[in-house]
């Protein structure tokens, strides 16, 4: 019976990329369910004429939510065009030439 160090060691040494990944997904979700509140409250005030004057709300006005807008469909584009720009295939290659790399720098010159 034989075990598989070996993927677990490399499986233990992509961790850091997965999770940059998942971290990034992560936090662009709950920024569109945030912008996605302040839109809807965004659009009760001004369209509607909810009175909400208390502290932050009484500051979101059309300047805030075009500049808020613009952030949200840079940091989309962002993530997205990374993906397809940087696709599992190109993944595939860089980790096994990391892994590659590290094989070959393992021999230590005294």
């Amino acid at each position: 019976m034989g075990t598989n160090c070996n993927n677990d060691q490399e499986k233990f040494e992509f961790q850091p990329i997965f999770s940059k990944k998942t971290i990034k997904l992560k936090s662009l979700f709950i920024h569109t369910f945030i912008y996605a509140i302040g839109l809807v409250i965004y659009i009760l005030k001004e369209y509607y004429g909810v009175s909400l004057n208390f502290f932050p709300i009484q500051y979101l006005n059309s300047v805030v939510m075009v500049i808020w807008t613009s952030v949200f469909l840079v940091s989309v584009i962002d993530l997205f065009a990374s993906y397809k720009i940087f696709d599992e295939e190109w993944e595939e290659r860089k980790m096994k030439s990391l892994l590659d790399n590290k094989k070959v720098k393992k021999q230590k010159w005294e």
